[in-house]
């Protein structure tokens, strides 16, 4: 590859009707390969969605294939990788606090070697900020050639500058790589990467591709073998579930991957993330039949005025999106919901704004992901010359926040009482004494446990509640 193959947001953004390349042999590297980590250590460092945790799950695979160990920490890595996340300014302002602290270490005679990736480094002004600003920067690469890892790290080695490949592409599906997950009890499974939606204010449709989807038969292969080795809990991902096959014509979509998963017989299946258009009926009678299909939906709402859902491109409406939320509460009462709000989008006035609070109330969100608007370089919403004001944004935004923390504490006081089922995940950190899990509401649960380990399916009685989280003890 060439040197200093940069990032180009007008290519990223092109879509054609090519099919997409199924690649199964991206890991079959030369022998001498396989021992350029041997005595050496690494550490990644994940900002943002699950996607980006699941990507990181990926490296490190890759990284442990080529012979690196994982470090307990960063101070002790060879190598520290940053896996980043263009979602808002804020993300970006803690990678680059992190590479600061690097190049400091660096300048005070640490031999560690720093590579930066993901979605992040696809837009062209921060890779050259980072060339121009962090020359210890070692190598910088993108969404759609992570699995060249063991490439990018031997070419840094030996080169005297910031190594920088970052491909802009529709993308490709790549199969038979390895993976290092957190926990042998739960795992992601990626379903499908990118987005075609183009949202006016999002760059993951820049970032991450097109829209493609993995053969249903590789992701039900992959969660039999989960459940084989004792996996209880799989999570689909992808940036919208929803939409899922329809780029090569499947004709039970979503809905009918859903319901395979279901009948593999593994605990819980859970998904996200889902995009109210594309939530269909099918969906609906999945999640009604299948008892293993978890409650707990998380399905990004965004605004609650129609016209700023039509300036952000949402092709929905709040009524069409309070309907959907009603039929799936009719199917599954005990479900709990969570979505996504901006604030402060564009052209937002009180009014608008208040829309939204109004369906916040409507919908009752056990949980949200609150934020004001960010601009994103290259999105259509960024260009818009009617911008909110930052107090304006920040003043929204503790309101907001005001009724998240009243519903989540209203909903949670509601378990006072209850005994749900609870997957153990372990002790805490801070009392060895209280484990921790999450209900199949995907409620985290602080108990007393009582002969328990890892991974295992246990009867918790709620004892107390708080905002984010319960209290209970194991019975």
């Amino acid at each position: 590859m060439k040197q200093n193959q940069l990032p180009d947001l007008k290519q990223a953004q092109k879509r054609t009707k090519e099919p997409t390349v199924i690649e199964r042999a991206a890991m079959d590297l030369p022998a001498e390969y396989f021992a350029l980590g041997n005595g050496k250590t690494y550490y990644i460092r994940t900002y943002g969605c699950q996607a980006n945790f699941h990507d990181t799950e990926m490296m490190a695979g890759i990284l442990e294939q080529i012979g690196f160990v994982s470090a307990p920490d960063i101070d002790k890595a060879d190598l520290v990788l940053l896996n980043t996340c263009a979602i808002r300014e804020n993300a970006e302002d803690k990678v680059f606090g992190e590479i600061g602290i690097l190049k400091h270490d660096k300048e005070h005679g640490r031999n560690v070697m720093i590579g930066v990736g993901g979605c992040m480094m696809q837009q062209p002004s921060i890779v050259e900020k980072i060339r121009k600003t962090w020359p210890e920067v070692n190598f910088i690469f993108g969404t759609h050639n992570m699995v060249r890892l063991p490439y990018l790290v031997k070419e840094a080695m030996n080169a005297k500058k910031p190594y920088i490949e970052v491909f802009s592409e529709e993308g490709k599906i790549y199969e038979n790589v390895p993976l290092k997950r957190k926990e042998e009890y739960k795992a992601y499974v990626s379903i499908m990467d990118g987005c075609d939606k183009f949202c006016t204010y999002c760059i993951v449709p820049f970032t991450r591709g097109k829209q493609r989807s993995r053969l249903p038969e590789d992701i039900l292969c992959e969660v039999r073998k989960l459940k084989e080795n004792g996996c209880k809990e799989v999570m689909l991902l992808g940036q919208n579930v929803n939409a899922y096959g329809k780029d090569f014509g499947d004709p039970d979509g979503f809905a009918g991957l859903l319901k395979k998963t279901a009948e593999t017989g593994i605990e819980r299946v859970r998904f996200m993330t889902s995009h109210p258009w594309d939530f269909t009926d099918a969906m609906i009678e999945a999640i009604r039949d299948y008892p293993n299909i978890m409650p707990y939906f998380h399905l990004p709402v965004q605004s609650g005025s129609d016209e700023i859902l039509r300036m952000m491109g949402r092709r929905y409406t709040a009524a069409e999106y309070l309907a959907l939320f009603r039929k799936l509460k009719a199917v599954r009462p005990e479900a709990s919901f969570s979505t996504d709000i901006i604030v402060g989008f564009p052209g937002e006035t009180e009014e608008d704004f208040e829309k939204t609070l109004e369906l916040y109330d409507a919908c009752g969100f056990d949980s949200a992901f609150t934020f004001a608007y960010s601009p994103r370089k290259g999105t259509a919403a960024a260009k818009r010359e009617d911008q909110i004001p930052e107090d304006v944004k920040s003043s929204r935004l503790a309101r907001l926040n005001e009724r998240v923390s009243y519903w989540g504490k209203k909903h949670n006081e509601e378990y006072i009482g209850k005994t749900v089922e609870v997957l153990a995940e372990g002790p805490s950190r801070k009392n060895g004494s209280i484990w921790s899990g999450y209900t199949g509401t995907m409620k985290l649960v602080n108990f007393e446990p009582h002969d328990v380990k890892a991974g295992d399916l246990v009867q918790v009685k709620i004892l107390d509640a708080k905002s984010w989280t319960l209290d209970g003890k194991q019975v």
